[in-house]
């Protein structure tokens, strides 16, 4: 491909082939005023260090500005740095599952901008480009999603917020332009018992939504059990029963649940979260009145939001502090659901696995290459989400002994993670693969440690075993490994 030119801010300036940097690069540690550069991909699951909003601190991430400002997404890309003078505050804001923390006074800034490979008439210029906080910056654009709307129908939530809620559900499908090509929403009713209610070929456009939402009548539930919600139940119902391409489920289009808590679950959240990330269903809870301080001792779990959710990172959640205040949330929601590279349970590979390394320390692989081995398996870990809800990684060495390095719950944490297969010290000895193996599935899998996704073994072994490697392969495989 011919990069040959480039839109910029303003019309003096030319750049041409962008130059790489990585995810931590900041525009401090850029040369020139305005230059070109190109962001890797999965920049989204580092923590980065993002400090303003639309001008940004000249410490922060450049990758992670443009996540924030919505430029690039999780699959990186060109962009355009262009260096301003210091300013004596920076705001903080959340956008694209980015949080950028506030600064009171840097001496550089900086704005980034889209540099997509075209040609550009000499008329370009910065009135072309949408401001962040414009009307036309935010247009949700291309969302071809699949959404399971949950809605609370406990006796708690009553009839007067229920028809506050669905005419928050009407805008919402209304500002997401549900369509045969686009986003599709059906709905499904939580109480003590889930009810689909429709599904998502069942109306194609926002005002048959509409009108199938006002002829939703409210469950209630029991008045003897005010306080049940359960939202656990209703995301396991609708994982296993709503997703189905019987009922107009397309295939290759993210799939989202949203469920609306007006207080809090009565049920257990945790499961029913693992099925549906391992399903590739991006979980979000959209709570409403929080529990007042002498309801807290009802709650049955305080954490539920972080534990429900598809990751903890803030994207997945939202507060709204009632349902006689929701027009300003309605918008962010369908930004949210439509910000496809942020939709990491879609991915369920990378999500709920557990990742077992059992690394050849024999004589014959040397110091050098180990470091090597443990370098590659670092790039391996580095792409799964790992975390205590998601993906987890686990350890061992072999010679003809084997030492088990660290557990799948040892290290709940990328971070964490990463240093510690880094920080494997080099055995040295012979080569017994085949026990090894066998010493792995009784010793790293074991029912207690590791978690409910599926199990993954990864040999990295130089030469040939003095030992049988068939029948323990055999074995871990009739194991589920």
């Amino acid at each position: 491909m011919l990069w040959h030119e480039y839109p910029a801010l303003n019309n003096d300036i030319c750049l041409s082939v962008p130059k790489p940097i990585t995810c931590e690069t900041r525009a401090a540690d850029l040369p020139d005023i305005s230059q070109l550069v190109l962001c890797p991909a999965n920049c989204t699951l580092w923590k980065l260090s993002v400090f303003g909003s639309g001008v940004y601190a000249s410490i922060s991430s450049i990758c992670g500005a443009g996540v924030h400002s919505g430029i690039i997404g999780a699959s990186g890309g060109p962009l355009e740095v262009h260096k301003l003078p210091g300013r004596t505050s920076y705001l903080s804001s959340y956008a694209h599952g980015i949080q950028a923390q506030e600064l009171s006074r840097w001496t550089t800034s900086f704005t980034v901008a889209s540099s997509s490979p075209m040609e550009v008439s000499s008329q370009t210029s910065s009135s072309a480009i949408p401001p962040p906080g414009s009307e036309d910056f935010y247009l949700v654009a291309d969302c071809q999603v699949d959404i399971a709307l949950i809605l609370d129908s406990s006796y708690h939530i009553g009839h007067r917020r229920f028809n506050l809620q669905k005419n928050f559900i009407g805008r919402l499908a209304a500002m997401l332009k549900v369509g045969p090509d686009g986003p599709r929403v059906g709905v499904v009713q939580a109480s003590e018992t889930p009810r689909i209610e429709f599904y998502l070929g069942n109306y194609s456009m926002p005002k048959d939504v509409m009108f199938a939402l006002k002829e939703t009548a409210y469950i209630g539930g029991n008045t003897n059990t005010v306080l049940i919600l359960c939202i656990g139940k209703a995301i396991l119902h609708t994982v296993r029963n709503f997703f189905n391409p019987d009922y107009g489920v397309r295939r290759g289009h993210p799939r989202i649940i949203v469920a609306f808590v007006d207080g809090w679950p009565s049920d257990n959240l945790e499961d029913a979260a693992v099925m549906a990330r391992e399903s590739g269903v991006n979980v979000f809870v959209v709570t409403v009145a929080k529990p007042i301080p002498e309801e807290m001792a009802l709650v049955r779990d305080q954490d539920f939001m972080k534990k429900a959710v598809c990751k903890d990172n803030g994207f997945f959640t939202m507060t709204m502090p009632s349902w006689f205040s929701t027009n300003k949330f309605v918008k962010p929601l369908a930004q949210k659901v439509c910000s496809v590279d942020q939709l990491l349970c879609s991915k369920t590979c990378y999500n709920s696995v557990n990742l077992g390394f059992l690394i050849d320390g024999s004589s014959s692989v040397g110091d050098t290459n180990f470091r090597l081995v443990l370098n590659l398996l670092m790039a391996i870990a580095r792409n799964f989400d790992i975390s205590e809800i998601g993906s987890r990684v686990g350890a061992v060495q072999f010679t003809y002994d084997q030492r088990l390095e660290f557990g799948f719950n040892e290290n709940t944490r990328k971070d964490d993670a990463l240093r510690a297969i880094q920080n494997i010290p080099y055995m040295s000895g012979g080569t017994a693969t085949g026990d090894a193996i066998t010493y792995t599935v009784e010793n790293l899998f074991q029912p207690r440690t590791v978690g409910i996704g599926k199990k993954f073994l990864i040999i990295i072994t130089d030469g040939q075993s003095y030992d049988d490697v068939r029948g323990p392969a055999i074995a871990a495989q009739r194991e589920g490994k």
